[in-house]
């Protein structure tokens, strides 16, 4: 097998909710060449915020990764720390939005603050499932409603058009905080319609039918696995807690019905979700039970962080067997994945385990429940962790993203092309 990059679903993830941050960073020409061309070593990170997850600098995904961490915690049983709880609702901006990180949140947001809808998500679904934050989570939805895009869709950067994995997001967050995610709308289109405008259908390539693709490009649609898997499950109305539906419950996959001529994709959400799933266990069958993932100028090698969406929706979607077949590649194949890239991939593992009736505290062998606990402050209500926090690989950054990726995107002006480019092109086959 080949080696494993535990870093690539991430920074491809990261990059996509961080285009803004990136975008005014790409402008910043001063200070990309020694980026890219310093020593070999990355400056110091600044000093951590109490109650802050993980131990790398929080720049591109602080929020993110909070959220999903206080999520899964939530999720297993665990009480969050108070502290970890209060850094989350703190990065609030006055008009409901959140960022990826605020160093000072008791500076005011400005119009230079790069507001991110994918962060607002996470942080809505945190937020409402540990209680006690109505306030907070109705302001950012009344801000995420704000920057809808008149096709009904959202995208990570308010203002740039729709993409299926951001609208997805904040379908999630909507059903979260108790919204109808159907009638919100933005010039009589619903986040389905834009959802669905993604959708590969019987036009396409058989192989490639029911796929969505991240953004169109050139007015045309290619598959990829991480929009699918996002799409999947906003298509359901679901966020990234999915009820365990049992091992036992195993919907068959249903591809996208093509007969008799027919054209175009799916006409409801419903449809759409199993044709999504469909392709997804292809891909999974056809690769060794996990999705593969390269970029550019490296060898193909194993996604873990995809195969973990991939794995989430399936379940979401009552496909239990075929659930199943690729988080038993996770048990085996996901540890140093985890280790390296951080709270957010213990966050996703323990989701996924939740979602299939595995047990996150025996997982391939490993407690994903601790880990994640040690990544953090202690957690209130529950035993100490049985360890210190795990630190990320020596050559990582920014929540699991590599230095140097940064310091490419930013020396040549261009990073947000690149990387969100990598996630639109590595799963087209």
């Amino acid at each position: 097998m080949a080696t494993m990059a535990p870093t690539t679903h991430l920074l491809a993830v990261l990059a996509r909710r961080a285009a803004p941050a990136l975008a005014t960073a790409a402008l910043l020409g001063a200070a990309a060449p020694a980026a890219y061309a310093g020593s070999p070593s990355p400056s110091a990170s600044p000093k951590l915020p109490d109650g802050l997850y993980g131990t790398k600098d929080p720049q591109y995904d602080g929020v993110w990764r909070q959220s999903l961490a206080l999520l899964a915690q939530h999720t297993v049983g665990v009480r969050p720390a108070a502290s970890g709880v209060a850094w989350l609702a703190g990065q609030q901006c006055a008009d409901g939005a959140f960022t990826a990180f605020r160093a000072d949140p008791h500076q005011g947001c400005d119009t230079k603050t790069m507001r991110d809808t994918n962060q607002t998500g996470a942080a809505v679904q945190a937020l409402a499932a540990l209680g006690g934050h109505d306030a907070a989570v109705q302001k950012a939805v009344g801000w995420l409603k704000s920057v809808q895009n008149k096709d009904g869709g959202w995208s990570a950067m308010p203002g740039s058009p729709s993409d299926a994995n951001s609208t997805s997001v904040v379908i999630g967050a909507l059903a979260a905080a108790g919204e109808k995610p159907a009638s919100v709308t933005k010039g009589g289109h619903s986040p389905y319609d834009a959802l669905l405008a993604f959708q590969l259908g019987c036009d396409a390539k058989e192989g490639e039918r029911g796929a969505f693709a991240y953004q169109p490009k050139d007015g045309k649609l290619a598959p990829n696995a991480d929009a699918t898997a996002a799409a999947a499950l906003g298509a359901l109305g679901e966020g990234f807690v999915v009820a365990p539906a049992g091992k036992d419950v195993d919907e068959p996959v249903k591809a996208l019905g093509c007969t008799g001529g027919a054209s175009g994709g799916a006409h409801d959400p419903r449809q759409a979700a199993p044709a999504a799933d469909a392709y997804l266990v292809a891909q999974l069958d056809a690769n060794g039970q996990h999705l593969p993932s390269a970029m550019p100028g490296a060898a193909q090698q194993p996604d873990v962080g995809n195969t973990v969406d991939a794995v989430v929706a399936l379940a979401a979607g009552s496909h239990g067997a075929a659930a199943q077949r690729p988080l038993k590649w996770l048990e085996k194949h996901s540890a140093d994945w985890a280790r390296q890239s951080g709270p957010a991939a213990y966050a996703q593992l323990v989701l996924a385990a939740h979602a299939t009736g595995a047990d996150p505290r025996s997982f391939g062998g490993h407690d994903l429940v601790a880990a994640l606990n040690a990544t953090g402050p202690e957690p209130a209500g529950s035993a100490a962790p049985s360890a210190g926090p795990e630190k990320d690989a020596e050559d990582n950054d920014n929540g699991g993203i590599p230095w140097w990726v940064i310091g490419v995107g930013l020396a040549f002006g261009a990073g947000i092309g690149f990387l969100i480019s990598g996630r639109k092109k590595k799963n087209q086959l």
